[in-house]
């Protein structure tokens, strides 16, 4: 979109005048220094643009309200009680079932490690994949949404689409990477495939004495 297309502040401003009645986009006629009295009828103006669009920037809002930023910030801040945190990082927005999963493998695993815990962290192998991505992914301050104090920081998986990918399997332990896999361009996951990966594996655990 161009420069001059209107931003989703301004937009939603418009949406809330139209509710109220206000047919008319033109600014309205006044007198003297811009009004910026915190009332209540503002306030709501304003965190309804916000639960419209969380990502919005600051100044958007002031602009579409006609309001100083530092006005803005204190409405906000002061009377809404409202903060903007950037999104972290999660391993990926799992599904009810793989998160019971994760969740019995861990207590199998910490059941074992309290029977032998050196010997568990001595033979204890992990193996996780992930693709790598050839794009830019949003920046922290691009995730960065207006909540409440109260309110945690919002998320964001790892695994986006893009225009192109490939996949790496990485398996450690507790002594470093053991080995790493860069799956083969237009190669299929398949049970075969993993079956060369283990065996390869193997391979490594005996080269470094591992067993």
């Amino acid at each position: 979109m161009g420069v001059s297309v209107a931003s989703n502040a301004t937009v939603y401003n418009w949406i809330a005048e139209f509710k109220l009645g206000h047919t008319s986009t033109s600014n309205a006629r006044r007198s003297g220094r811009t009004n910026e009295e915190t009332t209540p009828e503002m306030s709501e103006k304003i965190h309804n643009i916000v639960l419209d669009d969380p990502k919005v920037k600051l100044r958007e809002l002031a602009a579409a309200v006609d309001i100083s930023s530092e006005c803005m910030f204190n409405i906000l801040h002061k009377h809404l009680g409202m903060r903007k945190l950037t999104a972290r990082w999660v391993l990926r927005l799992l599904t009810i079932d793989k998160k019971c999963e994760r969740v019995r493998t861990s207590q199998y695993c910490l059941d074992m490690f309290r029977r032998k815990s050196k010997k568990f962290l001595r033979r204890y192998i992990t193996v996780d994949e992930t693709w790598i991505y050839h794009y830019t992914s949003e920046s922290k301050q691009q995730s960065a949404q207006w909540v409440p104090k109260s309110g945690n920081a919002p998320k964001r998986p790892k695994t986006q689409r893009s225009a192109g990918k490939f996949l790496i399997t990485v398996f450690w332990d507790a002594h470093g990477i053991i080995l790493i896999d860069y799956l083969e361009k237009r190669r299929t996951i398949t049970g075969e495939y993993y079956a060369s990966l283990f065996d390869r594996l193997n391979d490594e655990i005996e080269k470094k004495g591992l067993i």
